[in-house]
């Protein structure tokens, strides 16, 4: 990823105080008066452009900042997922670039090179109203499938005109044996968002009963089901694209290695208090899983099961609020860490609690967990600028390109 993306919530700040930015005929405008203040995850392409939406706008952001175009949707957007890549990547000259996003209870189809002209960009790919919350989508571009968890309801693959190709639930009776759902079959349905482990060919997800599940891309088959309910029964999962499947375990801070073909647990490390129920880990290349905490550390485990520990300096008064993103190379990572006037840690039996109030002011850094070298650490104010003064305009602070905003 470019420097340039990595830095660039300062000049989205200058975009919220501008003046009006004009969108194409019939898409509406975004504007400092109408700009809603949370934005959604964001898609990151392969040439730097940021995608992200509020509300019913998509909004693509320049790798310097300066928003490149804005696409007024027909239906509200869910800020908590991320439009998903339709293939192999955006900037690919000789590939139709589709995106993926959540709205409502529909996944729409967003064809990018529409943008602009009067052909429509938007279409409803999946769902309809009242047709179930939808959890989340995976597209797999080896089988050209997108993948598609609906709330209740289970888990969708649709080829890439939308076309069902086969669908599956959290119960099912394979060579004999009935699998999923042995907690019982009431209230059991896959609840997270499907995850794809491109090396393996596989599909991962879990359901309300802290069971995960591997699938096959193709059929409707189940690999394996894991049963993690004595821990808890809600995780994040992440492939590893390394032979291992990693789950983690907000409520327990825990880290849970998988091996991908048996689903037997390889390994089980503890780790820092964690910000939210979804906080997102990311592998870098060289195997490594990192996620941040809000001790302030940021901890990197190895696909052996080492752990590391890094941003000791500033343990007592800081935190990690959102994940790490890893950089275009694929084996650093690049780390948001929060200053903060006072922050209070309380265990409270098998938690840890975390209390902090007023930031002043965030570093940045460049390391590759499994050497611990740092490339670069950047704060942010520096020494003779005010981090209060800075945000006043606009009364947001824009914390890293997760664009992830903190009122003040």
């Amino acid at each position: 990823m470019p420097l340039q993306s990595i830095l660039f919530f300062l000049p989205v700040l200058q975009l919220l105080s501008a003046q009006p930015y004009p969108a194409f005929p019939g898409q509406g405008s975004w504007t400092a008066r109408t700009a809603p203040r949370r934005l959604s995850k964001p898609l990151i392409g392969d040439d730097g452009t940021i995608y992200t939406c509020s509300q019913r706008f998509l909004l693509a952001f320049q790798s310097n900042g300066s928003l490149a175009w804005t696409l007024h949707l027909a239906y509200e957007c869910n800020l908590r997922m991320a439009p998903v890549h339709g293939g192999p990547g955006l900037a690919s000259p000789n590939f139709t670039p589709f995106m993926f996003l959540v709205a409502d209870d529909r996944v729409l189809k967003i064809n990018v090179k529409h943008i602009g002209t009067s052909v429509p960009a938007e279409e409803v790919f999946f769902g309809q109203k009242g047709g179930g919350e939808i959890i989340g989508v995976a597209v797999s571009t080896l089988s050209s499938t997108v993948f598609i968890n609906v709330e209740n309801r289970g888990l969708f693959a649709c080829d890439m005109n939308g076309k069902l190709v086969w669908s599956a639930g959290p119960l099912l009776s394979q060579s004999g044996y009935r699998l999923g759902c042995r907690r019982g079959i009431k209230d059991c349905y896959f609840a997270s968002v499907p995850v794809i482990d491109q090396c393996e060919a596989s599909l991962f997800i879990s359901n309300t009963k802290g069971e995960v599940y591997s699938l096959s891309l193709r059929d409707p088959r189940f690999n394996w089901v894991q049963d993690l309910s004595f821990l808890d029964t809600v995780f994040t999962i992440t492939p590893g694209n390394n032979g291992r499947l990693y789950v983690t375990v907000p409520a327990k801070a825990l880290v849970l290695a998988l091996d991908v073909y048996m689903g037997s647990i390889l390994w089980k490390q503890g780790i820092g208090p964690l910000p939210t129920e979804d906080t997102t880990p990311v592998v870098d290349s060289n195997g490594w899983i990192s996620l941040g905490s809000l001790d302030g550390f940021l901890y990197s485990i190895s696909p052996a099961g080492v752990v590391k520990k890094f941003m000791k300096a500033s343990k007592s008064s800081s935190v990690i609020q959102v994940s790490p993103v890893v950089d275009c190379s694929g084996y650093g990572v690049y780390i948001s860490q929060t200053h903060m006037e006072g922050k209070v840690d309380r265990v409270i039996g098998e938690y840890n609690y975390v209390s902090a109030i007023r930031p002043t002011g965030v570093t940045f850094t460049l390391l590759v967990p499994a050497t611990g070298t740092v490339y670069w650490s950047e704060s942010y104010p520096g020494r003779h600028r005010s981090f209060k003064k800075n945000i006043s305009a606009v009364n947001v602070h824009l914390i890293f390109p997760w664009l992830l905003f903190l009122e003040f």
